[in-house]
Order: structure tokens, then C-alpha cells, then sequence
């Protein structure tokens, strides 16, 4: 079986930095809202892989996982299966219509033999979680919504002309119940933003008390500190 995995990679290293400096289990279990033995467990793992602050800083997170939790039977530093590029994908994921069917495809284009789609996808939301600060909020139903262009445009064919014509993408979401509404518009100009606001209204047959967009043009024209 792996080991557990209780602590992000940031943690671990701060973990090593505290106990660098002298500072008790405890107290780092108490620093970073742990148990003592968590802190003890994964102490006596960074010693037997011969770990210890400072950390060399070729040694991204991904090796330092390894190093620290790879499967018992494996040889130290060896995987039985490749290892995508995992913060190569994060970026990639980022990109407009990139999704993580793209991405595996890819993946499994250049290792035929590596991880199946459903694996690559626990892999991935892993690696994701120790990299990625996230802030858990609740909302009240029909309180805000969020809306936002996609990014990315779809092509419009003239059936008339065979004209090709680009569209933008127009996205809402509600926050607590993800109804989700979507429409295509010529541009991002303001006529079209304001009148696919008055059309996801009459979707939703109301007004939420917010609607919150993202940092856009047509929606932002100063920023607010």
C-alpha cells in the first residue's frame, strides 16, 4: 500500500525548516494544525531519504513526493509506469480549450504504455491540491452570479455567403447551485455584454444581489483595491 499522504509538499517543507532551526514536533504540529506524530512520521521519512533543509532547488515537488512516499518495492527514484510532466500539464490546463482528455491524449501519444485516462485524472488532481492554495466558499442560493467570456471563440458559417465569421463565448454561473448559462455574441463590446446580461436574466426568470465578473474589459474599466 502507498504511504498517506496527510501533508502538501509547501507543508513538508516548511516542516523541515522549523525542525532545522531547532523547533519541537509539537510545536511545529501546532504551527501547521498537525498531529505531533504526523510531524514525527514524516521527519523520520526525510532522514531516511537523506532530506533536510535546505533542499537542493532542483528538487521540485514532484521528486521530493517521490522521495519521500514512493510504493514500498519500487527501487528509490523509479516509477513503473512514466510520470507526465505534472506541472507542465497545470500550465497547459490553464490555456483556452485545453481539458484533461487533451492532455492524456497527448500523454498516452508519447508513452503508449503510461497511466489510463482515469488514473492520469487522480494523478493529476493530486499533484494539483499540493500546488494550489484553495479557499472553500459557500454560497447562498441565488445570491451571486459569475460570469465571464470563455476565451475561447467558435467559428459562424454564413449559410448564404460560406462567410466565416468568429463569435466570443459568454459564460454565467450561479455559485451555489453551478446552473450554468451560456450564449454566443459578435464581440465583447458592451452592447453585447450588456445584452447577454439582460438575457441571462430572463433565463434565470430573476436578479441575483451580486454579479460578479471577472477581470475583463467590458465588465472592469478601473480595478478596485
Amino acid at each position: 500500500m502507498p504511504a498517506r499522504r496527510e501533508l502538501t509538499m509547501r507543508q513538508i517543507r516548511h516542516m523541515l525548516r522549523l525542525a532545522r532551526d531547532g523547533v519541537s514536533a509539537r510545536e511545529i504540529g501546532r504551527t501547521l494544525g498537525i498531529a505531533r506524530s504526523t510531524v514525527q512520521d514524516n521527519l523520520a521519512r526525510a532522514s531516511a531519504a537523506g532530506l533536510a533543509w535546505p533542499i537542493d532547488e532542483e528538487i521540485t515537488d514532484a521528486v521530493l513526493e517521490q522521495r519521500l512516499f514512493d510504493r514500498v518495492g519500487v527501487k528509490q527514484g523509479v516509477r513503473r509506469r512514466v510520470e507526465p510532466d505534472w506541472p507542465s500539464m497545470v500550465r497547459e490546463m490553464r490555456r483556452p480549450g485545453v481539458n484533461l482528455m487533451v492532455l492524456w491524449e497527448e500523454y498516452r501519444g508519447t508513452e503508449p504504455s503510461g497511466y489510463g485516462y482515469s488514473r492520469f485524472c487522480d494523478l493529476y488532481r493530486e499533484f494539483e491540491r499540493r500546488i494550489t492554495p484553495v479557499m472553500r466558499q459557500h454560497h447562498a442560493a441565488g445570491d451571486k452570479v459569475f460570469v465571464d467570456y470563455s476565451g475561447k471563440r467558435v467559428p459562424i458559417v454564413d449559410p448564404t455567403t460560406g462567410v466565416v465569421r468568429q463569435a466570443e463565448i459568454f459564460v454565467a454561473v450561479l455559485g451555489a447551485s453551478s446552473l450554468t448559462y451560456a450564449e454566443a455574441t459578435w464581440t465583447q463590446a458592451l452592447p453585447d455584454w450588456i445584452g447577454a446580461h439582460v438575457r441571462l436574466f430572463g433565463f434565470l426568470g430573476g436578479v441575483p444581489r451580486l454579479v460578479v465578473p471577472d477581470n475583463l474589459k467590458s465588465g472592469v474599466n478601473k480595478a478596485s483595491f
